[in-house]
């Protein structure tokens, strides 16, 4: 029998944009469409919103970065095909230079393969305390079905073997040869269903179905249930349960969300005593936990409020922040190479937003690699300090003109960090909030694909851009 995982702590994180399904469908012609779907920003991906849960999570569990024995990541998309996705997720949190773990991608069904993962690691005693990240990012065939429900979100546990509010218990999967979306080996968009009849009467209905039946849950159980299509999670509900699933909701708001789907649909399970199912249905596999919710789970209040942000945006703006539709013209290219020398020396201090400390007169100073002496005093004694992610505007310019692939407007801020350090980076795009004097927090996102790598680094949000959180914290 599987030993229980105890759940500590919770965070999610939901894209910047919404697509409303009835734009998709009027930007090819046709009529009607239910819901939306969140879409990342140009500047956002699995892993910048795998970090935004995550530090919500970890800070929801009351535990410091550095006291996490794992990183279980899945993600269908991670940033890199093939290189270090999970290292660069791992420094932007702060975890431990020798954390273990695994990064799971290469289909939908990863987000509940790294809970297994993690699980199995603390049932084995090989870790203790673990974080677990579902995220996605996907990016749909043009003038699909699927684009209209195609969505980007990140949902994080932390958890361990005991000392929590809520608990997996039960595990059972199945698996059978059956081709449903997938991506081709040097394809950038996932493809839709071929025959979506077919696939819902033959293969989901009756797969999901079985599934619930054999977790053999009990008539109060809530249901976290996959939804395709906006009606297939439904059907099913109606016939394990006669009601709707507490996933439907947040199917509607944000759309298929991959791999983050079934464990993001749970959460609002998460804030009330009582029994969870969770099901996951992707690459012909489908996996069925349930859980037992005793008190709130940390953070889940704030993963919720999360999920609820973003503005609604055109299908323009979609098409150009998921680069299905750039414009022409000659672009502007970094003089450094991202695997060049400088970029392998500034890695940790840009993603672990570390600055360097004088141990003379305490001055903070940044970026550490371009300053190999105090700025304040020239002392020659440096120490490494992790910088505060919170400040107020110094001063700042937003540029209205910008060379491909950056988009104006873009902010350009100095920040007076809450340590003492001043920063020069970028603000989330338009900008809103930022002013002189204004409060601002530094969030992690991508800065541009240079070269097809992409480059990431801290952006300025002003807080008062982001709704009021009722637990406290980001």
């Amino acid at each position: 029998m599987t030993q229980p995982l105890s759940i500590r702590g919770v965070g999610a994180a939901a894209s910047t944009l919404r697509l409303p399904a009835a734009a998709v469908n009027a930007g090819w012609g046709r009529q009607g469409g239910r819901g939306s779907s969140a879409v990342c920003a140009a500047d956002e991906d699995s892993l910048t919103l795998g970090w935004q849960a995550a530090v919500t999570a970890i800070e929801a569990a009351g535990i410091r970065p550095d006291e996490i024995d794992g990183l279980w990541w899945g993600t269908s998309r991670p940033p890199f095909a093939e290189g270090p996705s999970q290292a660069y997720l791992a420094s932007a949190l702060g975890l431990r230079a020798g954390i273990g773990g695994a990064l799971l991608a290469g289909s939908q069904h990863s987000g509940i393969e790294a809970l297994l993962g993690a699980w199995d690691a603390v049932a084995a005693g090989s870790a203790g305390t673990v974080l677990v990240i579902a995220s996605d990012a996907l990016v749909p065939s043009l003038g699909s079905a699927f684009e209209g429900r195609c969505g980007a979100a990140a949902v994080a546990l932390v958890a361990a073997l005991d000392g929590g509010s809520a608990s997996f218990t039960v595990r059972l999967q199945s698996t059978q040869p059956v081709l449903d979306r997938y991506r081709g080996d040097a394809e950038a968009e996932t493809r839709d269903l071929y025959d979506s009849r077919l696939f819902r009467e033959e293969v989901f209905v009756p797969t999901v179905t079985a599934m619930a039946e054999r977790l053999g849950a009990s008539p109060d159980t809530r249901w976290s249930l996959p939804d395709p299509d906006g009606r297939m999670g439904s059907s099913v509900a109606r016939k394990i349960t006669g009601q709707p699933p507490v996933s439907a909701d947040i199917h509607a708001a944000l759309g298929d969300t991959g791999a983050a789907a079934s464990l993001l649909g749970g959460l609002p399970a998460l804030g009330e005593p009582g029994p969870l199912a969770v099901i996951t249905y992707a690459a012909g596999r489908c996996t069925g936990v349930l859980a037992q919710v005793d008190s709130p789970v940390p953070g889940v209040h704030q993963a919720l409020q999360a999920l609820s942000r973003g503005r609604e945006a055109s299908y323009v703006e979609v098409l150009r922040a998921r680069r299905q539709l750039i414009a022409g013209g000659e672009t502007v290219e970094m003089a450094v190479p991202p695997g060049g020398a400088q970029f392998v020396r500034g890695n940790p201090e840009m993603l672990g937003l570390l600055g360097a400390r004088c141990c003379d007169c305490g001055t903070v100073n940044t970026p550490p690699s371009i300053h190999p002496v105090c700025i304040a005093c020239g002392g020659e004694k440096l120490e490494p300090v992790a910088l505060s992610r919170r400040g107020v505007v110094h001063t700042y310019v937003v540029n209205y003109t910008m060379p491909a692939p950056f988009e104006a407007p873009l902010p350009l801020v100095v920040v007076d960090l809450d340590d003492g350090a001043r920063v020069m980076l970028q603000g989330v795009a338009p900008g809103e909030g930022i002013e002189i004097g204004a409060e601002v927090r530094l969030v992690l996102r991508r800065y541009t694909v240079e070269r097809g790598v992409p480059v990431y680094g801290y952006k300025a949000e002003a807080v008062a851009a982001v709704p009021a959180n009722p637990e406290g914290g980001d």
